[in-house]
């Protein structure tokens, strides 16, 4: 398998919302640009701040025509929380399995945590920009911005 480049189109997928609700990522491409961010686990300090910053930014995100989507591989149950907790008003999908992490390749930090990356797809399913930081929580929201903005 190779990795997910920028230009290439995305393969599509389904996984089960916070809300229990199958969402595929085909619902969106010929309507909106979509932001997925991969990140490990909800309700830690580091995914988190990057949730919030998300969230503070999710009215941005809309204005521009993008959803904003988070995947990590905790359960349904747990999405529901950690969205209720902070408020979270954009999609998070549950990929217990890391089916969809496979499929968009996306690496593990020092071979065991689940990688932080987020992708931005414009509204025909073409990866125009890929941001791979573990520690630079906000600057996902930024490149995401700033690559939306100039699509």
């Amino acid at each position: 398998m190779t990795s997910l480049q920028v230009g290439d189109r995305t393969p599509d997928f389904t996984l089960p919302s916070a809300t229990g609700e199958n969402v595929s990522l085909s619902d969106f491409l010929g309507k909106k640009a979509v932001v997925i961010y991969f990140y490990p686990k909800d309700d830690t300090p580091g995914c988190t701040a990057e949730s919030c910053a998300f969230r503070d930014s999710y009215d941005v995100f809309q204005e521009a025509g993008a959803e904003v989507i988070g995947i990590s591989s905790d359960s349904v149950t747990s999405h529901q929380q950690f969205a209720s907790k902070y408020q979270l008003p954009f999609i998070l999908l549950s990929d217990t399995q890391n089916q969809v992490r496979k499929l968009f390749d996306v690496p593990a930090t020092l071979f065991i945590l689940p990688g932080r990356v987020t992708y931005i797809i414009d509204k025909n399913g073409i990866v125009r920009h890929i941001f791979n930081s573990m520690l630079d929580f906000k600057a996902h929201v930024d490149e995401a911005l700033k690559t939306i903005k100039s699509m």
